[in-house]
Formats: C-alpha cells, structure tokens, sequence
C-alpha cells in the first residue's frame, strides 16, 4: 500500500471514530447532548393536551407491563381493583405513526440510536419537552400494548391469533421461546416500566413550576436538565424498541439495555430527590405566608406561638424557671407575651437585661417572657449549656430538641442575629407590637413597659438621656443626676490622656471662680470601673442607638451616635447637667478645651459654665475638623443602609470588621 493510501485509510479511521464519538451518547457528555438537542426545538405557543394523553399512555403501559410480568412469571396479579381515568381526547394518531416507523427496524446500535432521537425531537420541534417524552411514549404504548394484548387473547380469539402471527406475537410467547427468552423479556419490561416512571416525575415536576424559583430556588437546577431527561427517555424508548425487533425477528445481534437501564435509575433517583427539596422548600414557602398571615391578622397568640415553635410538631410543654415545673403552653393563651430568641452563646448580662422585667411582670398574670433557644442542630455539650442558661432564668422557657418550625421567618423577618438576643413584643392576639425590645429594654429598663413601638416613640422623644444608660448600674451617678450637678463622663484607651484629663477638670472644680460661682462639678471615669460594667455601659449606648437610628436624626441620635464613635477612641469625654448632656467630645478637642480654662474662665461669670465650656469646645472643633468612625456590633434586627455623620453632613463609608474576643471576660455561661 502507498503512503498516500496509508494516510487516507488512517484518516477515514480517525474520522470514523470521531463520529462515533459525537453520536454516541453513552460517551457523550450533558452539555454535549444539550447542544444537540437544542437545535431541534423551536419556542412556540401551540396548545396540546399532553396532560389527557399521559393519562391515557399511564393507563395502558401499567395494564401492558403487568399482563407482561404475568406471561413471564406465570402468576395473576390482576389490576381490576384501580379505576382507569379515560379521559375525552383526540388522539394525535398521525403524530404517533411517524414516531413509531421513526423507531422501527433500525439495527441495535448507540449510534442509530442517537440518530433516531434526534430525528424524533426534530418531528416534534413545536411541543414542549415533557410533550415530547410523552408523544414518543405514546407511540411506543400502541404497539407494545398491542403486542401484549394479542398475546393475552391469541388461545382463545381466532382474530387475535391471525393478528398475533402476523405481529410475531408466537415467537415471543410460545412456551419455549418464553423460556429462552424469559431474562431479556423481563429486563425490557422493566424498563419500560422505569421510563415511565421518569416521565410520570417530569410530570410532577412540571406541576411545580407554578411556583417561583426565587421561592424554590430547588426548581432551576431541576428545570434545567429536563431537556436532557427527555432525551434519555426517548433514546431508551428507542432502545427497547430495537430490542423488541430483535427478539420478534429472532436475529442475532441484540440491544445492550444495562447501560440505558442504569442512566434512567440515577434519572429516577435525581428526580425523585429534586421533587422532594423543592416540596420541603413549597412546604416553607406556604408555612412562611400563612404565619405572616397569622402575625397580621388578630388570631390568639397561643396559636401563634404553637405555630412558629412546632408547626405539625406536638407542641411540648414549656419549663416554668420560678416552679422549676413543666406547664402547658396553654398558660400563654390570651397574654401579652415576650419572646426572648436566642442561640446558646448568651451571657449572664443578656440574662440579666429581662429580669428587672420579670420581676416588675411576675404578679401580672397578663404578661408572660418565654425564652427560645435557637439551635441548628443538638449535640449532647449543647444539651448541657442549655440546661445551665435554663436554670438561670425565671421565666418560661420553650423546651423542644429539634429545630424551631419558624426558624426561618424569625432570622429573614425579625432579622435575628446569632450573636445577640431579641425581644419579640406580641400581644394576645398575636399581633407583633415590637420586633426587638432587647435595645430597648437595655436602654431604658422598665420605664419603656410594656415595650412597644408607641413606648420607643415617646422615649424617643425625650431629650435627656443620660440617667438611662448610667443612672442604673451606678449609685452615685444616680445621686448626682438627682441633685442635678455637671458631671463629666470620660475614658479612652489611653492612661495618660485619661491622667491628663483628670488633672486639668480637678483643677477646674476646684478653681475659685467656679466655687464662688456654686457650681458642683463630679468627675466620673468609666475607665477606672470594672470590666462588667465598662461593658454594659457601652452595651447600653449601642442599644440607645439602635433604638434611634431609623428615626428622624435629631441632637439627641447625634450626641448617641458622637458617643458610640468614641468607643476605642485614646479619650472622649461627656458633660451633662443632671441627666441632660451639654457637650461630648473627642479626646483631643475636649482636652484642649479644659486645658486651656484660663483662656475662657472670664465667660464662666458672664455666661455661665456650661454655655462657655460649649462655645470654646465649639471653636476648637472648627479648626481641628474631624469625622466619626462608628463601629457597630452585629446586633440583632435591620440596621439601616446609610448612617450620616454626626460631625459634617455627609453620609459615613460602611465598612464590615471581624473581632476576635475570646481573650476577654464575656460572661458566658456553661461549656465553650
């Protein structure tokens, strides 16, 4: 042979087995598959009853499939106790037939097989994808029914028998040729059977997409590959096809079925789990509108709770922490009730935030605090912390070691943080009166009861604000605030600035001006207290601020927002008079101010001490501009999208920081 018919004959080869390549779809990939196929289908808006036409295809295959099993294993398994929907149709018999000499008399062969598929879905461009799964399997049911049906009546029915014979039917069913054959008949029966369940979940697939896929997000993915699981049904009505000719014509070469039978069996299992995620998720969509409906329209709120706790679950009963007793949940029926949420990651302060409330609440039999623990998933260390917060608590607690029903609603509706706790305020109805009452039941104690939205409004409006964060967890503030002195407020990560600062407001209230002027001025540095109540003091300025930052900006949300802006600051300082706040400023402009009290002492008579303190602060200020830098703690409930800076009018940068305080105090209680 020359090298140039060498050549030749190599590159038909190599041709050859590339084209074998492409069209064999057991070698091929989805993606693959789905250009080809998407080549044949045109969008259109033709209307088939495709819904009417399964029905009938179900009906006949089940009936077929089991007259089948019956021939093969010589049992009677009848089916005459299911009713048979038949519905009103015009059968598209012509579509049928062409469907059916598409796949008749080919040789068994991956490649023919393909062909041929690809020939069905282009006669079928114009119908939908499950349309055509459906057509083909249509197609299939007349002749394997028929086939089937004949064998069933040939012994008795004389017309039967003629048809049988010109059908082949005796090659199949004769007593030794089921014997010899038995094996390939019930392996291509079962097939059968398995195409049509993957077409019957298609089905059921369909009849979800009335739903939408930002709500079940489960659908795409699913929705997506239904081309391809079309393509696989039909090639494998294709297949069986082949091999029903084989066999009929007794020929030698045979269909390999295995490799289809196995891709429909990952088909089946693939769909079977993609209906069930997105029925658990149609299962959370419809759970989640019908508790919004229950927390919009007066219902009772024991009903609600059962629901958002358990939902189908039996409702358990809760602990009762002054008892140390388990009551009914029916002891919330008609209350106004406090949800306190939380993960398990509490600390003895969050605790310890409810219960001045508690102990206002507990001869009121009209207001009840359950506590919810949010938990994904128990573990025996889980079970333990819980039952140490648990002991710590008087109130109600929800004892249920799954997770909570509504777990979902809380985190995406009330905007539930695992790191910090919320207070849901519902009253008897279920109506939902405050959807975190935890800032504002830090902020401002029981003065804020019953803590509803109204309650937060009219605090809100208050101007003086200082006894609310201070006035509680130190007596001689308290005192102070009473006999109404100045009270100067201060720290910083600096010792030295805070040794500076102290040195030069001593000097201050000790100066003869102010002393003959009776002006009483305390120093008090938070600094110097311990770390538990340097802790909640700043925790109580951040709830300050989260109770006002969706309100209009007033002076008071900008003097919170100056002071949370301080928080790792090396100094800051505060004056208030009483409860009122004259000034607050950053280290470096409140030290100069006091350091430099000669320059405005001579006010102090005219004026007055705080209007001069003010005005010098002030001129500082505007000739060392400075901007806020606000750090927030990932606190339970929305925070806002644009905060505006305290000192100048432009909207603050937003910027996400992660802090790691495991080195700290925390408080927290039980295991780690």
């Amino acid at each position: 042979m020359s090298l140039i018919a060498s050549t030749k004959s190599s590159l038909k080869s190599l041709l050859q087995s590339a084209d074998q390549t492409e069209h064999n779809p057991l070698t091929m990939s989805d993606e693959q598959i789905l250009d080809q196929i998407y080549s044949t289908h045109v969008h259109s808006d033709t209307k088939f009853d495709v819904d009417s036409l399964f029905t009938l295809v179900e009906n006949t295959l089940r009936r077929t499939t089991n007259i089948v099993d019956n021939v093969v294993q010589g049992s009677q398994a009848s089916l005459e106790h299911i009713d048979d929907k038949i519905p009103q149709f015009n059968s598209p018999l012509c579509t049928l037939k062409q469907i059916s000499s598409e796949m008749s008399c080919k040789p068994p062969s991956e490649e023919v097989a393909h062909k041929t598929t690809l020939s069905i879905l282009n006669k079928l461009s114009n119908y939908e994808w499950d349309a055509k799964a459906v057509l083909t399997l249509a197609a299939f049911a007349l002749e394997y029914s028929e086939f089937w049906f004949l064998a069933q009546y040939q012994p008795t029915d004389p017309l039967a028998k003629s048809i049988g014979i010109l059908k082949r039917v005796p090659v199949l069913t004769k007593p030794a040729a089921l014997q010899k054959n038995r094996q390939a008949i019930v392996e291509l029966n079962t097939l059968v059977k398995a195409t049509l369940q993957v077409i019957e979940l298609m089905f059921e697939l369909e009849k979800l997409t009335t739903y939408n896929i930002k709500d079940v997000p489960q659908l795409g993915p699913a929705i997506e590959q239904v081309p391809v699981d079309v393509y696989w049904a039909i090639i494998t009505i294709v297949v069986i096809v082949t091999q029903i000719d084989c066999l009929t014509t007794e020929s030698e070469h045979k269909q390999e079925l295995a490799p289809y039978g196995q891709k429909i069996n990952i088909i089946l299992s693939k769909l079977r789990k993609q209906i069930t995620l997105c029925r658990q998720q149609i299962e959370e969509v419809e759970y989640h509108r019908k508790l919004t409906k229950f927390f919009q329209t007066p219902t009772e709120v024991m009903e609600v709770f059962k629901f958002l706790i358990f939902n189908k679950d039996a409702p358990q009963p809760l602990y009762d922490g002054a008892t140390k007793t388990t009551v009914d949940i029916s002891v919330l029926k008609k209350k106004n009730v406090y949800l306190f949420i939380s993960s398990l990651d509490i600390t003895v302060e969050h605790i310890s935030v409810l219960r001045p409330v508690y102990d206002s609440i507990k001869t009121n039999d009209q207001y009840k605090i359950v506590w919810i623990p949010i938990v994904e998933e128990w573990t025996e260390p889980l079970r333990k912390k819980f039952e140490i917060l648990k002991s710590k608590m008087p109130w109600y607690v929800v004892q249920h070691f799954g997770s909570i029903a509504g777990y979902k609603y809380i985190k995406e509706e009330w905007h539930f943080k695992k790191t910090t706790p919320m207070v849901v305020v519902l009253n008897p109805q279920g109506k939902v009166q405050h959807t975190n009452a935890f800032h504002l039941i830090q902020a401002h104690g029981t003065r804020a009861f019953p803590f509803t939205r109204w309650n937060e409004e009219q605090i809100n409006q208050e101007y003086n604000w200082v006894g609310s964060v201070v006035g509680g967890i130190h007596p001689d503030v308290n005192k102070w605030i009473k006999e109404q002195k100045y009270i100067f407020f201060y720290g910083g990560n600096d010792k030295e600035w805070i040794q500076q600062f102290t040195k030069y407001v001593t000097a201050i209230a000790n100066d003869p001006v102010i002393k003959d002027a009776k002006i009483s001025i305390e120093l008090f540095c938070v600094e110097k207290e311990d770390k538990s109540f340097v802790k909640r003091f700043w925790s109580n300025i951040e709830s300050l601020f989260v109770t006002k930052v969706h309100k209009t900006v007033d002076a008071v949300t900008q003097e919170v927002q100056k002071m949370l802006s301080y928080k790792n600051e090396t100094g800051w300082a505060l004056l208030s008079k009483g409860p009122a706040v004259v000034v607050s400023g950053h280290g470096t402009t409140i030290l100069k101010t006091v350091a430099e009290f000669e320059k405005w002492k001579e006010l102090v008579i005219k004026k007055g001490f705080e209007f001069s303190l003010k005005e010098y602060h002030e001129k500082i200020v505007s000739t060392t501009h400075r901007c806020s830098h606000l750090e927030l703690p990932n606190v339970a409930g929305k925070l806002p999208e644009t905060v505006k800076c305290p000192d100048c009018p432009r909207t603050m940068e937003i910027f996400i920081s992660y802090k790691c305080c495991h080195n700290e105090n925390t408080g927290n209680v039980g295991p780690h």
